[in-house]
């Protein structure tokens, strides 16, 4: 793990970069924070899971959240692919 670095550090880092790689930061940013708000969904997910009564979790309700969630993830590869 790296070590914590302020927000003025990190800022000064960057600015000395050259122009084209700039972006190349910015595509980086965004990348993690997409994993990290994918971190916080399955993490709010399994908490979720964890709280429901599991005699209502029946095996087709279970396939129906699989089927959902494999629906919305093919959604989105679509919406990205444009």
């Amino acid at each position: 793990m790296n070590a914590p670095i302020s927000a003025e550090a990190l800022l000064a880092k960057i600015k000395a970069l050259p122009a084209e790689r700039i972006g190349q930061v910015a595509d980086f940013i965004d990348f993690l924070a997409t994993q990290e708000r994918r971190r916080q969904a399955g993490q709010e997910l399994r908490e979720m899971w964890a709280r429901m009564p599991s005699e209502e979790i029946t095996p087709e309700i279970e396939q129906q959240i699989v089927d959902e969630v494999r629906a919305v993830r093919a959604e989105r590869r679509s919406r990205n692919a444009t």
